[in-house]
């Protein structure tokens, strides 16, 4: 394997943060001494085979600068590639960088990885539909969040995150339980009416919202989280405890582990990784240990990992 490093960029990421990512990772790693060639993508396409390109050279490492987005969509060839995977965050949620305590804000930090991090193999999760299969980093969402990242998609005014809120309360308006069919680790499908399930190998979507409070980015498990039918108001309350992680003790929501997990429900609309996947049915399974990520030491030793 060659020494030098590999630095893909999306610049879009994060309304421009990733170009700028880019230039102090890349200024970072090679006042560190290192070879670096640099790839930077216009678009998906471009990522997708740039990153092609970059792992063909058999690089040290691949450092990838953008959001969940960015990485969720090279899936296919970075998990069957040997080179472990460097995160910079600039995106806009950054939830896989919060499962594994990647640094946030520091881009030299995030780079320095390549260098001195630790090898840390993470699961990932794949969707599948009768539109294909995909892989996902972070959570796949069925139901009233799915509705919402559907709905700010598609909205054109306001931008940011007023746009977000909008969307939040146009589905508020149109709330209806979903009659939801699940089918958990090849247990006979039941009905299971409800407002959303979300299916994480990480906890949180939606830059920090811990749906799947708990869940374990490499213990081969799928956190499988269904909240009840619920009301406005109802929903509304739930809100609070949904930001603290605390609503998995609340009756109206329930919470297992499993490897694969099976939803169907008329209008129904899978989001993962902040990207629309599918519609009507579809399948979650995990893949453990599927990609390889270079993490903090810091955070192997406080998480207990060997």
């Amino acid at each position: 394997m060659a020494e030098h490093i590999a630095v893909l960029a999306n610049p879009s990421s994060g309304k421009g943060r990733g170009g700028r990512a880019a230039e102090a990772a890349v200024l970072h790693l090679r006042s560190r001494g290192a070879e670096v060639r640099a790839y930077t993508g216009g678009s998906a396409a471009d990522t997708a085979r740039l990153a092609v390109a970059a792992l063909a050279d058999d690089p040290r490492a691949l450092v990838v600068v953008g959001g969940d987005g960015t990485l969720s969509g090279i899936l296919d060839t970075v998990c069957a590639a040997a080179a472990p995977v460097v995160l910079v965050p600039a995106g806009t949620g950054n939830d896989l960088a919060r499962a594994l305590g990647l640094p946030r804000g520091d881009a030299a930090a995030a780079a320095e990885l390549a260098l001195t991090g630790v090898p840390r193999p993470v699961d990932v999760g794949e969707v599948s539909t009768a539109a294909g299969t995909r892989k996902f980093l972070t959570i796949a969402a069925f139901g009233f969040d799915a509705k919402v990242s559907d709905r700010t998609n598609r909205l054109r005014w306001p931008h940011g995150a007023p746009r977000y809120y909008l969307a939040l309360l146009i589905e508020l308006v149109r709330l209806r339980a979903m009659d939801f069919s699940l089918a958990i680790d090849g247990e006979p499908a039941r009905r299971a009416p409800g407002t959303l399930i979300a299916a994480g190998s990480t906890s949180s979507y939606g830059g920090g919202m811990p749906i799947c409070a708990g869940a374990v980015p490499d213990d081969g498990l799928l956190d499988i989280v269904h909240v009840a039918p619920l009301g406005r108001l109802r929903l509304l309350r739930l809100f609070p405890l949904l930001l603290r992680g605390s609503h998995l003790r609340r009756p109206e929501v329930s919470h297992r582990r499993a490897r694969t997990v099976t939803v169907s429900a008329p209008g129904l609309v899978v989001y993962a990784d902040g990207e629309r996947i599918g519609e009507n049915v579809c399948t979650v399974a995990v893949l453990p240990a599927a990609l390889t990520m270079m993490v903090p030491e810091a955070t192997m030793r406080s998480e207990g990992v060997r």
